[in-house]
């Protein structure tokens, strides 16, 4: 959609507010099932909910085409929420030890309720264990495998720090030992190559560390793979069947869909593609989500400053954390200022006319964590607004 079609679109709408292009939505749905589809190789992709945060969007992915299939949660209390709207297959991706969370997981296994939860340690199995005896069947855990890059005794560490449990011997050790615990069973493995999903390789903010980038991302996708069949290979000879083999993120999809033993692949931000995921020289993306602002004054000439925008992602901090002016064209965020909570000022072109009241859109970063600032997301199709559709924020709720 061109600016003068948003602004038309928006001239009746209440300001600051939150879009979904659906129509670019959906082509980003089925880019990825195309993907995957292509390979042959029967994986299915399990949607990342921390990247959508809207029940409507989530609902719409997995109705969309296969191999969409399942859900990967980030909170045990997001899994019984969604639980309590119908969903199933619930995988929470984070460990957790809270007898709160234990207590939802166990309640929602006994309601019959397919849901799993991650693991990294054989304390964590343990405590695991504690809360779910006596129950019939056992409750299913994956173990978390960390597949970053290490070197040097560890003094050298290339990717995220989530797991101690990083060889298929200390896989094999945790699979033997879990064989004494009762209530619970390991089904599978969670081995996310952070290094390759969440390390862009050309970005504009960066330009100077690119090629590093793609260099680990290079050597990362080709080590992974080895490690993560060496792990699978390990667990066969010994006679240990796994269900699930997750590995994948938005950002390494297109690498991780040629492993055979990979069962499930994860993404959640490709449906939406935040301008972060601009910067990956292996994705094709569009641009589907947005959050417009209002002009409310001009200091000087060639300037215009919007009420509000201070949305800034998680993150090393840095500049392509900061949202992004997206239309009108070539607007450009004030380096001393950027994003400011009450009040963003762009520098204008001097074709640009923007006077109080003209709308300006911008992309987030990242793409789950705007839904934390709105009730509502705005679903746009063929220039019109189609639905609203709540947040988890506008249904009440906060995981974290």
């Amino acid at each position: 959609m061109t600016y003068d079609q948003w602004r038309t679109l928006l001239v009746d709408v209440r300001l600051p507010a939150a879009l979904v292009d659906l129509d670019a939505f959906d082509r980003n749905v089925r880019h990825l099932a195309d993907l995957v589809r292509r390979r042959g190789l029967g994986q299915r992709l399990r949607l990342a909910t921390k990247s959508l945060r809207v029940p409507a969007l989530i609902e719409r992915v997995l109705r969309a085409v296969q191999p969409y299939a399942g859900l990967m949660c980030y909170a045990a209390e997001e899994a019984a929420f969604l639980a309590s709207r119908g969903f199933d297959d619930l995988l929470v991706a984070y460990p957790t030890v809270q007898p709160s969370d234990l207590q939802a997981l166990r309640e929602l296994h006994e309601s019959g309720k397919d849901v799993k939860l991650v693991v990294d340690s054989l304390d964590g199995l343990r405590v695991l264990s504690n809360a779910m005896r006596g129950l019939e069947t056992p409750f299913h855990a994956v173990l978390e495998v960390d597949m970053s890059l290490r070197a040097l005794a560890g003094r050298v560490h290339l990717g995220v720090r989530r797991s101690p449990v990083r060889t298929a011997g200390d896989v094999l050790r945790i699979f033997e030992d879990t064989n004494d615990l009762r209530g619970v069973r390991l089904v599978g493995l969670m081995a996310y190559e952070a290094q390759v999903a969440g390390l862009t390789d050309r970005n504009p903010f960066r330009r100077l560390l690119n090629p590093a980038a793609r260099l680990v991302r290079r050597v990362s996708v080709h080590r992974i793979a080895r490690r993560r069949a060496q792990i699978a290979q390990a667990l066969a000879d010994h006679g240990f069947r796994i269900d699930v083999f997750n590995g994948g993120g938005t950002g390494s999809v297109s690498f991780a869909v040629s492993e055979p033993w990979l069962t499930e692949l994860a993404a959640g931000s490709a449906f939406l593609c935040p301008h972060l995921f601009d910067y990956y020289s292996n994705l094709r993306l569009e641009p589907a989500c947005f959050f417009a602002l209002q002009v409310v004054r001009s200091s000087d000439g060639g300037y215009a400053t919007c009420h509000g925008g201070g949305y800034i992602a998680s993150g090393e901090p840095g500049w392509d954390k900061v949202p992004c002016p997206y239309l009108p064209e070539r607007l450009r965020l004030v380096g001393a200022e950027g994003c400011g909570e009450v009040q963003t000022p762009l520098r204008v072109p001097s074709d640009c006319r923007l006077s109080p009241g003209s709308p300006v859109l911008f992309r987030h970063a990242k793409a789950g964590e705007l839904a934390e600032h709105f009730a509502e997301y705005l679903l746009v199709s063929g220039g019109k607004i189609v639905e609203r559709a709540a947040t988890y924020r506008g249904l009440g709720q906060c995981f974290l």
